[in-house]
């Protein structure tokens, strides 16, 4: 990308993904940026499951009833959870990272998808974090709050159009 700017107005989600992987330099990228990602107090609660192989990527796939399709597609997804003991905003840590490793993905030309885990269900009513904990051995006192996938982009997204941005939504220095 030319700029920062340029990098936000091009991201978008991406839910197809081609057959190619990723290189270890560019999976060691997204992961350090999560790893380098803001922290309330430096607690730095979050930690990352990394899951590529592709049969684990279809079970974990199964974890909610809509939306969770991309999963089985990606070549890379990683799994975030944060420890709840350790920080009160630990919904907000790990969402840091979540969308900080979107944006390295994006600056690296690849494909990314958020997917929501908090909060979600399962089509037999199954919390989708459970499915998740107990699949992949979750301790206890970590909650999981999303799923990024990874891959090499199989389908083309129009950047976000700056003409439709809601400006009406900023206020200046009260309601």
């Amino acid at each position: 990308m030319e700029n920062f700017h340029d990098l936000l107005i091009n991201r978008r989600s991406i839910r197809k993904y081609t057959d190619e992987a990723l290189s270890p330099e560019q999976v060691k990228q997204i992961l350090e940026a999560a790893l380098i990602s803001p922290s309330s107090k430096s607690t730095m609660s979050w930690e990352f499951i990394v899951i590529e192989e592709k049969e684990q990527l279809g079970k974990l796939a199964l974890c909610k009833e809509f939306g969770a399709g991309p999963i089985a597609g990606a070549k890379l997804a990683v799994v975030v959870t944060a420890d709840t003991t350790k920080s009160d905003v630990w919904i907000e840590d790990a969402s840091i990272a979540s969308i900080i490793m979107q944006l390295q993905a994006a600056d690296l030309g690849i494909g990314s998808c958020w997917i929501q885990i908090r909060n979600r269900f399962g089509a037999d009513g199954t919390p989708a974090e459970e499915y998740v904990r107990e699949m992949l051995g979750i301790p206890g006192q970590y909650a999981v709050l999303s799923v990024i996938t990874f891959g090499h982009k199989a389908e083309e997204r129009k950047p976000y159009d700056p003409e439709k941005t809601k400006w009406e939504k900023v206020h200046i220095g009260k309601w």
